[in-house]
């Protein structure tokens, strides 16, 4: 009984009465992380005149105010142009620009960066400020800037164009018999923002397609050592360009390309090409590759192919004994997600066939996902079948009880016809999940009445979580009985 106690005292206490990403909290995007340190150190251990000014633009900066810290970046550029900071301030200006957005800002970005070129060169040679020129015109190409998506055209071709080896892998031998490698650093990654050739790709996607797609099918061409990551890059902005090209290219790259992840990529984005091809090469990947990393993409790009084949091609692969239990775990969650008579009953035929226990879990999860067809009596009936394991039943009663086509009656009137305590516990937890009158109205009649002590403590437990009127006078009655 105190033990009871001390859950309802527990059960009182419980019964009564967002932000930015770091680089943008500083204002800073990676882009100018190294520009900033230099004129940082530059104003340590001196008395630069413009000295106040950065550091309050600094501060509006890392606010996000990036009007107010464009203007004071000129102003640091128009009244101290011989300072240390001055190619900073003028770097900045046109970042805040950027940041600022618009069109007007945009070309007040670019003319800012021409400024830099011309004035602090020094400046304007380091990748940061190039990376940014890139970003900018891709912004003003895809607003119609000519200049500009001109621009991109021109920096993005010799992307699209093999390094030489000899600079792509300079000679670095321990031996004469060493194999040369890429130096450390040289070759981009395609989350690499701020590498002028991945930003000169990412341009590429605000531009129209006739001008952005001969480029990236150049990118694709490529075999030498560094271009893993720029292909990678391609293969998404090719599959983001509706052309009669594409579903070809696609192919052709999920077919051929020598680097695994792109090959994947080709086949993750073949979901969204509407061509039997498609299909036809998803069903051959299921059926003869052994790169299981493939096969799940393949997968995924079925679901989402709206044609029957599709559907059809996922139930053969979820039926496969051969196929590795994880796969065959994806082919039925995708099912789930396909609302379709067929998908139903072929999941709860294959339930009964099958002996492996998160398999017939994940079907318990599909068919949940699928309701008004019948699967919510199907759940109710695998949660009271003795064939069943304790926890497959405990997460069919989960489920059945998650649905309101499970009515309310029903699973209080099971409580009482539940052998073990197990289930009796699991009832608990999904009558607490219910939040309803007469939910609350059965939790309380186990409180108060059930002849087993610790599904009476979780009853009281859950009715604590409850916002019930009543629980709270409820509760104060049984501590002070």
């Amino acid at each position: 009984m105190k033990t009871i106690a001390l859950m309802v005292v527990t059960a009182v206490f419980a019964a009564a009465p967002a932000t930015r990403s770091t680089d943008d909290a500083r204002g800073v995007g990676p882009a100018s992380k190294n520009i900033h340190e230099k004129g940082a150190a530059a104003l340590q251990g001196r008395a630069d005149p413009a000295d106040s000014l950065y550091r309050l633009a600094r501060e509006a900066l890392s606010r996000g105010d990036y009007n107010r810290a464009s203007e004071i970046f000129s102003r640091v550029v128009d009244r101290y142009p011989s300072s240390s900071v001055a190619g900073e301030s003028l770097y900045y200006a046109a970042f805040a620009m950027y940041r600022a957005g618009g069109t007007e800002k945009l070309k007040a970005a670019r003319e800012a960066l021409e400024r830099l070129t011309d004035s602090y060169p020094d400046v304007a040679k380091k990748g940061d400020a190039k990376t940014l020129r890139t970003r900018v015109c891709g912004e003003l190409a895809k607003r119609g800037d000519e200049e500009c998506a001109a621009e991109v055209a021109e920096q993005a071709d010799p992307v699209a164009r093999p390094v030489p080896a000899a600079r792509a892998q300079p000679a670095q031998r321990a031996t004469p018999a060493t194999p040369v490698a890429p130096r450390a650093g040289n070759c981009p990654s395609e989350n690499d923002e701020d590498d002028e050739r991945i930003a000169a790709l990412n341009a590429l996607l605000q531009m129209d397609a006739a001008r952005a797609m001969p480029i990236l099918t150049k990118v694709l061409e490529r075999r030498d050592a560094c271009s893993a990551a720029l292909r990678r890059k391609a293969v998404f902005l090719v599959s983001q360009k509706r052309t009669p090209e594409t579903a070809d290219l696609l192919l052709r790259i999920a077919r051929n390309d020598p680097d695994n992840e792109v090959r994947e990529q080709a086949v993750f984005w073949l979901s969204q090409v509407s061509d039997e091809r498609a299909v036809d090469m998803l069903q051959e990947i299921l059926r003869n590759s052994k790169e299981e990393n493939l096969q799940n993409k393949a997968l995924f790009a079925l679901s989402q192919h709206r044609s029957g084949r599709g559907a059809a091609i996922l139930r053969e692969f979820a039926a496969r004994d051969g196929a590795s239990d994880e796969l065959r775990g994806q082919a039925i969650f995708w099912l789930g997600q396909r609302k379709a008579a067929e998908n139903s009953e072929f999941l709860r035929n294959l339930y009964t066939r099958l002996r492996n226990q998160e398999l017939k879990d994940k079907i318990l999860f599909s068919l949940s996902q699928q309701r008004g067809m019948g699967n919510e009596k199907w759940l109710m009936d695998i949660a009271t079948s003795s064939a069943e394991t304790v926890e497959l039943r405990k997460k069919a009663l989960f489920w059945a009880g998650q649905s309101n086509a499970v009515p309310l009656d029903q699973l209080v009137s099971l409580y009482a016809r539940m052998p073990d305590r197990e289930m009796k516990d699991q009832m608990i937890f999904v009558l607490s999940q219910k939040n309803t009158p007469a939910a609350v109205d059965k939790l309380l009649d186990i409180a108060k009445n059930d002849r087993d002590p610790e599904l009476r403590k979780k009853a009281i437990f859950w009715l604590g979580q409850s916002r019930d009127p009543r629980i709270q006078q409820f509760l104060l009655d049984l501590i002070n009985r």
